[in-house]
């Protein structure tokens, strides 16, 4: 992203003076210093108009995710939400920007990176808020109780979601992501991993994804990107 103006503007650089002359000066035509004294003001407005939105907005060819060959419809599929009610996602998100993410809650890596990248750059003044859906795929690990405590770590207001076996494999493939595998445990009762998908999926408010963010997406690329995927600017593609 490109610096950002200073926010401290030389008010000296808009003063005009005047001084009497103990001579007569050649006149001189005024157009000139009008224009100058225009352009001068003009500068001064965007100085100040960058420095209260100090983010860069950057167009869809510079945003910082993987765009999509084609746009993804928002997937309909219900969970249940961390209070135990059913979450009908399509209809809770309709034409909001959404974040939607498949993880588990004891995931040693992918998911508390991601979801604390993305908390930290929420949380910068200006940054639009979109809901952010976190999936807990671990079904004998991710109650609603466990979701909920591990999602509070970053932001209470990220949404949790859990379901039966079947829900989940419904919910992945209708938002066209891999679905999650289980390791078998080296010995009953031990320690194992879930392969999940790693990316997050933005839907923007015409109900559609046109970038998917992988692992790896950095704090300053939400600030960066968010402002554009809440603009929603596709057009009709």
């Amino acid at each position: 992203m490109s610096e950002t103006a200073s926010d401290d503007v030389d008010s000296k650089a808009f003063d005009v003076t005047t001084s009497a002359s103990a001579k007569p000066e050649p006149r001189v035509p005024r157009a000139p210093f009008i224009l100058v004294g225009l352009t001068v003001l003009i500068l001064g407005i965007a100085v100040v108009v960058r420095s209260q939105n100090p983010y860069d907005e950057p167009d869809q060819a510079t945003l910082n995710g993987t765009m999509l060959g084609a746009p993804q419809p928002r997937p309909e599929f219900t969970l249940t939400d961390t209070e135990g009610r059913p979450y009908d996602f399509a209809a809770e998100t309709a034409g909001e920007l959404t974040l939607l993410f498949f993880g588990y809650t004891s995931c040693p890596d992918v998911c508390p990176l991601t979801l604390a990248n993305l908390a930290f750059a929420l949380d910068r003044p200006g940054v639009p808020r979109p809901n952010v859906v976190f999936v807990g795929v671990d079904r004998q690990r991710d109650t609603p109780e466990a979701i909920r405590a591990f999602l509070d770590g970053f932001d209470p207001k990220f949404v949790g979601l859990t379901g039966s076996e079947e829900e989940l494999r419904l919910a992945q493939e209708a938002a066209n992501a891999p679905v999650a595998i289980t390791e078998e445990p080296a010995e009953p009762g031990g320690d194992y991993l879930v392969g999940h998908s790693s990316q997050v999926i933005a839907y923007t408010a015409d109900d559609r994804a046109h970038v998917v963010y992988p692992f790896g997406v950095r704090q300053q690329d939400w600030i960066e990107d968010l402002p554009v995927l809440e603009r929603n600017e596709w057009g009709e593609s």
